[in-house]
């Protein structure tokens, strides 16, 4: 996302538009809530890139149709991907609101005693709704005085979760999800479905055989001096670790053989790179095709096994494409998915674009009881895995961010670029291994990635998340918020040993609430929808849940407390007692955002 033009967030101040004074004394603290929502966004929120998120602000306030148009026109202009309407006191309601139906909205009605801003926001969401325009109601829990311009905590709260959730929406729209290859092993999610990208993301999906890559090794289409500096950096950085695998296999690889699949893995992540964002220097070299790439905002790489059984598999690739740092220094990751699970790639998205962080993309791999792991070890687990875990693994191409070597507050942590020192980077490549890959699973050789993400004294506070495709239903959304936790190293070493000891291991136990799918760690790991999960730092469950209603898309398992959901006002027309019924009720109703 190098170079990209973000969209903005639209405030639309709107206002009593009766004159001969009503609207007069209301100018100006109208017109302040709306810089103070500005401000507030500014100075909490930042794009991919680490700049502060932009506001637009109407040029006037709102108070009837004429002005409704000119602010609408103005936010055409700017690019605006979702509005904030304010307002502290009555308006007329059909004829300020934004009728835009595919960008979302939220309204901040004032909790004030002087003028009635909840009738105003009642009654411009009950327009939302009869119009088919879901919009987010915000309304402060305690009555603020009339020339009081500051933003409650609660309204600030939903402000912010509400501009995730439109910033998110808009940075995806009208990019494109690039296959390098096809379906990886019948795997449903590399089965790419375009409607689901068009309709629910605003995307469209590009293709390109995978040998694109080999093409443009044979014919050079790569920057050749920044290969020789990438290549100096890999051999210092990622040095080829011990053979765990094939040391008894008479087919196994020589030292110079390893060398030169590290050669291709090296290539393989400048032209995975090139696809996805384009690369002026391949213009200056007579590629102007080349040089444009696919304006990819997230991508997936088949593999297995029409690649795998021939070439060097795409770990090494990957797990650069999805980590800060290279031989070019620290930089915005891209969201890059292994076997073309074109739904966790998606997953992985929306984790990214809420929180700036590099993504884990791990196989859900093995559920081990406290029973078990005591009947195999000998230790009784104790502290946050004391109702067992899940093991999450893939052959080694998620983040090496994941390392645990980044700290906040002294903790394990995963943090965005922008926030990340040189010495952290450097920390997470020296705590990786790069173990030649098991020529059983990979012909073609290559290299896995192997650590184990630390979880400190605290547990890394980490979101599980996956969207699947269900018949007759379309998109869902399940996510388990938890802990990346430390295992005692005597447990470690047998579970390891028993599941594969060169790819990288997270530890992850779900917090539990005692009924549904988070009854018991078993449980969660028993309604998991597919094999593959993305795994985002921090507790976004409520942001992912906010996302996901703007974008339509029912929400089937999550463990985030009731007091946290923020969805559309609409939602609650359609039952209040099940909000799992209602959400899937209302995202039926409304239909995807762009259909």
């Amino acid at each position: 996302m190098t170079n990209m033009t973000f969209p903005k967030i639209g405030i639309r101040p709107t206002i009593d538009g009766r004159r001969r004074g009503i609207r007069e004394s209301l100018e100006d603290q109208t017109m302040k809530m709306a810089h103070s929502v500005a401000d507030l966004l500014a100075a909490t929120l930042k794009y991919p890139d680490g700049s502060p998120v932009q506001t637009v602000i109407s040029d006037t306030t709102i108070g009837g149709v004429k002005e409704a148009a000119m602010s609408k026109e103005k936010f055409d202009r700017a690019g605006v991907c979702g509005t904030i309407t304010v307002t502290p006191c009555w308006c007329y309601g059909s004829e300020t609101m934004d009728m835009s139906p595919d960008l979302p909205h939220a309204i901040w009605g004032f909790n004030g005693t002087e003028r009635p801003g909840a009738v105003y926001l009642a009654a411009v969401l009950a327009a939302h709704a009869q119009k088919g325009i879901p919009a987010f109601g915000i309304y402060g829990h305690d009555v603020q005085d009339a020339d009081d311009i500051s933003i409650p905590d609660d309204v600030k709260t939903k402000l912010i979760r509400f501009a995730k959730g439109a910033l998110a929406t808009g940075i995806m729209r009208n990019k494109s999800y690039l296959s390098i290859g096809n379906v990886a092993m019948g795997i449903a999610g590399s089965t790419v479905n375009p409607d689901f990208f068009q309709e629910y993301l605003g995307m469209r999906n590009e293709y390109v055989d995978m040998t694109e890559i080999v093409r443009r090794w044979d014919e050079g289409i790569y920057d050749k001096e920044e290969f020789e500096k990438a290549l100096a950096w890999a051999e210092k950085n990622t040095p080829i670790g011990p053979d765990l695998y094939n040391e008894d296999d008479p087919n196994k690889f020589t030292d110079e053989q390893k060398h030169e699949q590290l050669v291709a893995c090296v290539k393989m992540t400048m032209i995975a790179r090139d696809l996805m964002d384009g690369n002026p220097k391949l213009a200056d070299m007579g590629f102007k095709e080349e040089a444009e790439g696919h304006n990819a905002i997230a991508a997936g790489f088949q593999g297995q096994r029409q690649w795998t059984d021939h070439f060097p598999n795409g770990d090494y690739m990957e797990a650069f494409m999805n980590s800060q740092y290279d031989w070019n220094g620290i930089h915005q990751p891209h969201v890059f998915a292994t076997e073309n699970d074109s739904l966790n790639a998606t997953s992985m998205l929306f984790n990214y674009l809420l929180t700036n962080t590099p993504q884990i993309f791990a196989d859900v791999r093995t559920y081990w009881s406290p029973e078990a792991v005591e009947r195999v070890t000998g230790t009784k687990l104790e502290g946050l895995a004391k109702n067992g875990f899940l093991h999450l693994s893939n052959s080694g191409a998620q983040t090496l961010d994941a390392t645990g070597q980044e700290t906040i507050d002294s903790q394990p942590a995963i943090k965005p670029f922008y926030d990340l020192s040189e010495e952290e980077a450097q920390a997470n490549l020296d705590h990786t291994r790069w173990i030649p890959a098991n020529i059983g699973y990979f012909r073609g050789g290559g290299f896995s990635s192997n650590y184990v993400t630390r979880g400190g004294e605290k547990g890394m506070p980490v979101t599980m998340a996956r969207l699947n495709l269900v018949k007759g239903v379309g998109p869902e959304l399940q996510l388990a918020e938890g802990f990346a936790v430390d295992l005692p190293e005597n447990v470690f070493d047998i579970i390891n040993k028993r599941t594969d000891p060169g790819w990288p291991s997270t530890f992850f136990v779900p917090i539990l609430t005692g009924h549904g799918a988070f009854k018991s760690v078993y449980d969660v790991m028993d309604n998991w929808g597919a094999n593959h999960g993305a795994i985002s730092y921090g507790h976004i469950g409520a942001d992912l849940i906010t996302l996901a209603s703007i974008l339509r898309i029912p929400v089937n398992m999550h463990n985030v407390p009731e007091a946290d959901i923020f969805r559309p006002r609409a939602w609650s027309s359609l039952g209040t007692e099940n909000l799992e019924a209602a959400d899937f009720n209302a995202c039926k109703n409304f239909g995807p955002l762009y259909k």
